[in-house]
């Protein structure tokens, strides 16, 4: 099993959902945060005065999913995200080594 984390601006979120749900991945996790990468931030300007804002709004958005999907997921994931801008987000994989359903006591691949 592989855990995908995926941090994307905010407008994109329904595109991503859509993407996933066509492939069949309906479970996910979604966490809303701010914070920047390289394009640390931006000025705006407010009442003639112009502010920096250097933590911008991102989601993030982790899900399980069984190892022979991870890349399918992955390359569905970059290509809802991405707008070819500064700030489009990242994606982490990694390893995971069990999952348990609280409700019914499965687990491996059977919990997700």
């Amino acid at each position: 099993m592989k855990k995908i984390e995926a941090i994307i601006q905010p407008h994109k979120l329904d595109d991503v959902k859509a993407a996933l749900a066509e492939i069949g991945i309906d479970g996910m996790t979604i966490f809303e945060g701010r914070g920047h990468g390289r394009q640390k931030g931006h000025s705006e300007v407010y009442r003639g005065v112009e502010y920096k804002v250097d933590l911008l709004p991102k989601f993030k958005i982790e899900m399980v999913v069984p190892e022979d999907r991870a890349e399918e997921v992955v390359r569905k994931l970059m290509a809802a995200a991405r707008t070819g801008k500064l700030g489009d987000g990242k994606i982490f994989v990694s390893e995971i080594s069990d999952a348990y359903r609280i409700r019914t006591g499965d687990w491996g691949e059977a919990a997700l």
